[in-house]
């Protein structure tokens, strides 16, 4: 009997902004993804003081503009999909194609259609959705006029978004998600929120002011789209981190504990549970903030409450270690959240440190506090490819990575989660969020294209392409 249900979902997960390119074709706007420069840089330039969200075109290069050329290659991106034998396609739809600045009244038709094409070639192959509704691709206006996610009007300017799209593709696309990575903001507004220290990222009260309009924008979209359809599938979709101390002393158990309390799960618990946690008040009141201090009404609360998340998706990529009790500990990276080493772990290229293991415990950890279905709607290893000069890219280093999660998920499964599905981040090459790079590569397919934009965009399998096809095809069985 297999590990994995039958009926699961096994595809691969996108960003439009990071793949689509075409950033001003067809009356698209401009998203706060369009004016992130590329490169190492990236986060750095995002971070500092002076940066509000203008264009250096001489300073800088914005490979979001071109992406991989999705926009005009995506019939045969999604062939390939089907070649792999995908059960599901997740991928996000940009705010700025339906709406280029976010505020309008009227949907651009242009945007929508290219989106009805989209959906209608995953169809084709019997492949299902999966909608990412806003994916660190707000509309660059909404950041720069209105300050972004700390203003409450941007509530509104969702939910109209939400309702256009919902309506439009609700009889095709079953399973939706709200906000991509909505817990990314407790160390990076810029990418899900809009705000930089220049209009207010610094300051943990607009942070937590944006969570609840998020959450509030978020059930609006639920109860529009069960409205129209009881049976579709709406979630929530955060980043998750399992986390360690990095030994037995409490003081480092406890920093652990409120870690998890605060990155994995308040955004959970508000979306899932529908209240905000217990810790709220403490988490509040050790940043000098109060409930008074943010505008929350007693209608946001009760919409809250009745208009839950149906699952969580997740994206896993690395664990996290806490040592409290050393300041001189050896940091490493993460997804958008660090650490300190731990030495029984491997890290990637990038310095993410590989834990299969921690996706068991996570996988368990979430079930076993909600109760809901879960979706791993990302993880992968991100590595430099070296091509070669004949045959396919050996990326069994890839491999490697996903067996061992795809493992860890079963084991999972046989503790008694319920999980859904599973799409692998970055099926096709694309930008790298983080850095504004191609060079960090999670595909199964290789696009050729540099980090300074140059190559063929020619599409071509890796080792890794007939390796999942043969994992879909045996439903997890042989990896």
């Amino acid at each position: 009997m297999s590990k994995f249900p039958k009926n699961f979902l096994w595809g691969g997960a996108t960003a439009a902004n990071q793949l689509e390119g075409a950033y001003d074709r067809d009356g698209k706007g401009l998203s706060v993804a369009d004016v992130m420069p590329g490169g190492k840089i990236r986060m750095q330039v995002l971070s500092s003081e002076a940066f509000d969200w203008s264009l250096d075109l001489e300073k800088y290069t914005y490979p979001n503009h071109r992406g991989i050329d999705h926009y005009d290659r995506y019939k045969e991106d999604i062939a390939l999909f089907a070649e792999m034998g995908f059960k599901c396609y997740r991928f996000s739809i940009a705010w700025t194609r339906i709406f280029p600045k976010g505020d309008e009244t009227k949907p651009n038709e242009a945007g929508l259609k290219f989106y009805d094409d989209l959906i209608d070639e995953c169809l084709k192959y019997d492949i299902e959705p999966v909608v990412t509704i806003s994916h660190y691709e707000m509309p660059l206006h909404l950041a720069k006029e209105y300050g972004g996610w700390k203003n409450r009007q941007l509530i509104d300017f969702y939910e109209r978004f939400a309702k256009v799209v919902l309506e439009r593709y609700q009889a095709k696309v079953k399973y939706w998600m709200t906000f991509n990575e909505i817990n990314s903001a407790f160390h990076f507004p810029a990418l899900s929120q809009g705000m930089v220290k220049s209009t207010g990222g610094g300051e943990f009260k607009n942070i937590v002011q944006a969570w609840h309009n998020q959450f509030v924008a978020s059930s609006k979209a639920v109860k529009i789209g069960h409205g129209l359809n009881p049976n579709l599938q709406i979630g929530c979709m955060i980043i998750y981190a399992t986390t360690y101390s990095i030994d037995a002393n409490p003081i480092n158990q406890l920093a652990t504990m409120v870690q998890n309390q605060e990155f994995n799960f308040f955004c959970t618990d508000v979306q899932v549970r529908g209240e905000y946690p217990a810790f709220t008040k403490r988490m509040l009141g050790e940043r000098g903030i109060t409930w008074n201090d943010l505008d929350i009404t007693d209608e946001d609360l009760a919409l809250l409450k009745e208009h839950t998340v149906d699952y969580i998706g997740f994206s896993y990529y690395m664990s996290s270690a806490i040592n409290e009790t050393n300041p001189d500990s050896e940091e490493v990276g993460g997804n958008l959240l660090g650490g300190v080493r731990n030495p029984f772990l491997e890290a990637s290229e990038w310095g993410w440190q590989i834990d299969p293991e921690g996706l068991r415990i996570a996988l368990n950890e979430l079930y076993n506090r909600y109760q809901k279905p879960l979706f791993i709607v990302e993880n992968g290893l991100g590595a430099i490819d070296q091509v070669p000069a004949e045959g396919i890219i050996e990326d069994d280093y890839r491999i490697d990575y996903l067996r061992c999660h795809i493992e860890a998920m079963g084991e999972a499964v046989a503790d008694g989660v319920d999980l859904m599905g599973y799409t692998p981040w970055g099926c096709i090459d694309l930008v790298s969020a983080s850095t504004g790079e191609m060079s960090k590569r999670y595909g199964f397919v290789y696009v050729d294209l540099d980090d300074e934009g140059n190559g063929t965009l020619n599409r071509s399998k890796k080792k890794s392409f007939e390796w999942y096809k043969e994992v879909i095809a045996t439903n997890g069985e042989k990896l």
